[in-house]
């Protein structure tokens, strides 16, 4: 609940940096694939991110592995499918708009925190690409569709936390084309209608969906709602998904609480500068993790079990990027939010932050 005001202490949950990009190299394959967890799955969006956790841990090497299995693996018509096995296409499989945008993201991540022109230009025509397959899915409306069937049907669901994703996937394709001299006006359009999608035509979007937090805080931290509207929609929902000390419900009704969902909260915190509030949320998830540095994937209360043995390696990312970003680590911390150009960007690399805000913890 947040109240206020009242005395701020900051808890300081710097996460050591090493051992957890540690786990995500131990599970990474020789040819640059990360699977969700040793064994698992993997798709391309956590593959992503898993590469930015790689990024954040000083490993760039096999950060440039992972992007290059993302380059070879990019089907003709610039998408991925929707999960892999084995380096193989799964079953029942699809292309998702959302997981074949998100390269975008952590190309600009990776350049952000290396300066590596040459990589970025390398990897040009694979965003390049990935960006027009999701363009075509782009609705009247502005809405970007969920998915293209494996019978190359389309699935006209439009999901809030996947556009939210997907408008932080073009503006960073448009910061890329900028640093390159590539031609943009086509990413600029899309991200209008797309931003004033979410911003003012909710019924474009599947309210079934609402139950998830994600749906809540995406928006934020994606750069589409932010300032005051942003504190106003993290204050609406924050009963609904907080457990005080604990984090953040994956879904509403539902009793378990994320790692993943945790870290991105704090990360939409920062954002909307509630750094105090971020602090506090992140502060709650620091000592949820394993000896060889991987994270509890999520834990059910009021019992407290750990409800999944499965290690997974976009959990360790995403505590890697919350941490860089409450903390600026890296240059690589200003690609949330707004983008590169933002304030959030300017930070001072310094901890602990005051701020005055209206959002505060009791």
């Amino acid at each position: 609940m947040f109240k206020g005001p009242r005395p701020y202490q900051s808890q300081l949950p710097v996460v050591d940096i090493k051992p957890t990009a540690e786990f995500i190299v131990d599970v990474q394959k020789p040819d640059g694939e990360i699977p969700w967890s040793r064994g698992g799955k993997t798709d391309p969006w956590d593959h992503v991110e898993s590469a930015m956790g790689l990024t954040i841990g000083g490993f760039y090497e096999e950060a440039q592995k992972a992007f290059c299995w993302s380059s070879r693996t990019q089907l003709q018509d610039g998408s991925w499918w929707s999960y892999y096995r084995d380096g193989k296409p799964a079953v029942d499989t699809y292309k998702d708009s959302n997981m074949t945008a998100y390269i975008a993201v952590g190309i600009l991540h990776y350049y952000l925190s290396t300066g590596d022109i040459h990589f970025l230009q390398q990897l040009w025509p694979t965003v390049r690409r990935a960006m027009d397959f999701v363009i075509k899915l782009q609705g009247n409306g502005g809405e970007i569709f969920w998915a293209q069937r494996a019978d190359g049907s389309i699935d006209k669901r439009a999901l809030v936390t996947g556009s939210s994703s997907i408008y932080m996937s073009i503006t960073s394709a448009i910061y890329i084309a900028e640093l390159i001299g590539e031609e943009k006006e086509h990413l600029e359009i899309a991200s209008v209608k797309l931003g004033d999608a979410i911003r003012y035509k909710p019924h474009l979007f599947d309210q079934n969906k609402s139950r998830y937090a994600m749906d809540w805080y995406y928006p934020i931290l994606s750069g589409i709602i932010t300032g005051e509207a942003g504190i106003i929609r993290i204050e609406r929902s924050w009963d609904t998904f907080i457990i005080p000390g604990w984090g953040v419900r994956c879904v509403s009704d539902k009793p378990w609480v994320t790692m993943a969902e945790t870290a991105e909260l704090a990360i939409a915190l920062a954002v909307i500068e509630q750094f105090e509030v971020a602090e506090i949320v992140f502060g709650w998830i620091k000592g949820n993790k394993y000896d060889d540095g991987a994270f509890w994937t999520g834990v059910t209360l009021p019992d407290r079990t750990i409800y999944t043995i499965e290690k997974t390696t976009w959990t360790a990312a995403v505590v890697l990027l919350a941490n860089d970003v409450l903390y600026s680590r890296s240059p690589a911390s200003r690609v949330f939010g707004p983008g590169p150009g933002s304030p959030i960007a300017c930070r001072p690399v310094s901890s602990p932050r005051r701020i005055d805000g209206p959002l505060k913890i009791v």
